[in-house]
């Protein structure tokens, strides 16, 4: 099983580089607190199994096959990316007065549903994610080691162990400072920065040759 130990070291680096989904978990932690930052994590774990699950029936040699699959789940993202980010962004500018921010009741309060149909659609739609399951894992697997199918599925629970350990890690510090009870200015340009920064992305991905 040493194999696995390697793998899950090297996983652990990957789920921990930040990318749109670390981002909106550390934003979900630090507006919406931690049980809500978490049920956002679980719907990008829900979309990970789907592709490891698609992965493990074929999706990988799809995909090398079909330049138009390829560019049509990239504008996917940058749509969604961009949608997500430009919401975000908008609503700071219909933001009321600085008041102190209260435990998430009322207006300020997002369905945990919502949050992980957010996370969900993100990862699903996000090339970066694709290329995990098929070009990042299958460097892991050894014909030694049993079939294919088998180890995409062996590989692909320990990922998500390991991205459930980063993202869990980047809700965490979100609510760590949430309990700094920020004010609601500051909350407003933490949203501000968040909806830039998923612009930034969404640009990112529209511009890369990938």
């Amino acid at each position: 099983m040493t194999w696995v130990v390697v793998f899950f070291g090297a996983a652990v680096l990957v789920a921990f580089t930040p990318g749109a989904n670390n981002l909106l978990g550390l934003h979900h932690g630090m507006t919406q607190g931690a049980w809500k930052g978490l049920a956002g994590l679980l719907g990008r774990l829900a979309a990970f199994t789907v592709l490891i699950a698609a992965v493990a029936a074929g999706l990988g040699q799809l995909l090398a096959a079909s330049e138009l699959a390829l560019t049509v789940i990239k504008w996917a993202g940058v749509a969604y990316l961009a949608w997500i980010g430009g919401r975000l962004l908008w609503s700071t500018f219909r933001a009321g007065r600085t008041t102190l921010i209260q435990p998430p009741r009322g207006a300020e309060s997002v369905p945990a549903s919502r949050i992980a149909r957010k996370e969900f659609v993100v990862a699903i739609t996000n090339p970066k994610a694709l290329l995990i399951f098929t070009a990042f894992v299958p460097q892991f697997i050894d014909a030694a080691h049993g079939s294919f199918s088998a180890q995409i599925a062996i590989l692909g629970a320990v990922y998500l162990l390991a991205e459930f350990v980063a993202g869990a890690t980047y809700i965490g510090v979100g609510a760590l400072v949430k309990t700094l009870r920020l004010s609601r200015r500051a909350t407003r340009n933490v949203d501000r920065g968040t909806g830039v920064v998923l612009l930034g992305m969404a640009g990112a991905l529209a511009t890369s040759s990938s």
